[in-house]
């Protein structure tokens, strides 16, 4: 047998003995700056998501037609546009959309992102400069305890009188209501000099409006649970900023859920911060705090939810007419984008009124919700069997 002589060449050993290394060190240089960077700036499952929503379906199809022709085929030819690779990596790699100034604009200029969202049905005057938002105080400002006036809270939280109803839910609640800014108030009845941002109180506040909308809906049949959780304070007891309350009031609702099944609707109920002028309408010679339906779009129940508010909002604009400032959407970074709403297909969170709203209009308001509610109500339960 021939001895069987294997040469190496030392040149071709050396090279990938070198670059191995280099590599290793490039990844981990590469994954070093991704990690360092600000959250905002990183490439993330939602500016991922963020990107893709602002493709149509046949821009999608187009994209998939790269690699399949098949996908193309359906494709209209009118819908057929020619796609800018640079613009597409340009959008991914930077969440700045040339089409919309606002994805720069609300990076640079502070609060700005707050008006940040889509309209999805625009009520009377409701456009892209007075959108929903909401402040976020120091927490100094949220657990101060001060006086208000509440003397009249008492006149309007007496319940006249009213005839028993002729539907009833038969001691089952099936209608759960919180308020996740609970110390979201009202400056009239704050004291004087106090400013937009620190509108807020620890007893005179939105789970008032919360307590007045049961009241209303259990006048009407409807069996309703109200939550009437600090959720504020509960932040301060977990060290824990306001951008999170939802982390806290989220167990809130899991736990209604648990405990009661009978449980279908869900009602999330805030203050704006838009001034009067946008919050408020005359019907009937009275003022009306408005109201804004807010559906948050990370999440699978999305579209169950945009429905119900869409029809809410038809039908508190037919019998109330200019109540409702419409439907948004919210998504993305700078909000929550759930709103707790991915825990029930019949989840909503409404903006009652704003700062400059008195109690008295808000509670107008709720009084129309309820009736409107619980017309929709009795008409879907005809409609279930």
């Amino acid at each position: 047998m021939k001895n069987l002589i294997v040469s190496f060449n030392s040149h071709s050993l050396i090279k990938p003995i070198i670059l191995l290394p280099i590599a290793i060190m490039v990844v981990f240089i590469i994954t070093g700056i991704l990690t360092a960077l600000k959250p905002e700036f990183r490439i993330s499952s939602s500016s991922i998501n963020q990107w893709a929503n602002r493709l149509d379906g046949a821009a999608f199809a187009q994209i998939l037609g790269f690699e399949n022709q098949y996908f193309t085929q359906s494709i209209d030819e009118s819908e057929r546009q020619p796609i800018k690779i640079s613009t597409l990596v340009f959008e991914l790699a930077t969440s700045i959309n040339p089409d919309d100034p606002r994805s720069l604009l609300g990076r640079e200029l502070p609060g700005f992102s707050l008006f940040d969202g889509e309209i999805i049905v625009a009520g009377e005057g409701t456009n892209y400069t007075n959108m929903p938002y909401e402040s976020s105080p120091p927490m100094e400002v949220l657990l101060q305890e001060r006086e208000a006036s509440i003397e009249s809270l008492e006149e309007l939280n007496k319940d006249d009188p009213v005839a028993p109803p002729v539907l009833t839910t038969k001691g089952r609640k099936v209608v759960y209501i919180y308020a996740t800014h609970s110390r979201e108030s009202y400056l009239p009845h704050l004291p004087p000099g106090t400013k937009d941002n620190e509108a807020y109180h620890h007893e005179v506040n939105v789970t008032k409006v919360a307590e007045k909308l049961g009241q209303e809906l259990e006048n009407r049949g409807i069996g309703v649970q109200v939550e009437l959780t600090d959720f504020t304070n509960k932040l301060q007891e977990k060290g824990i900023d306001y951008h999170s309350s939802y982390d806290v009031s989220r167990p809130a609702m899991k736990d209604a859920i648990a405990n009661n099944r009978d449980l279908t609707y869900f009602l999330d109920l805030h203050r704006d911060s838009q001034p009067r002028e946008f919050t408020t309408v005359k019907i009937n010679g009275e003022n009306y705090a408005r109201t804004m339906f807010v559906i948050g779009g990370e999440h699978a129940k999305y579209e169950q939810n945009l429905k119900l508010a869409t029809e809410f909002h038809t039908l508190l604009d037919e019998k109330y007419p200019g109540l409702s400032r419409g439907v948004t959407k919210k998504q993305g970074i700078g909000t929550n984008g759930k709103f707790n709403q991915d825990l029930s297909e019949n989840a909503i969170l409404i903006e009652m009124g704003g700062i400059e709203n008195s109690l008295d209009e808000v509670y107008r308001s709720v009084e129309a919700i309820a009736e409107v509610f619980s017309e929709y109500y009795w008409q879907a339960e005809k409609v279930n069997g």
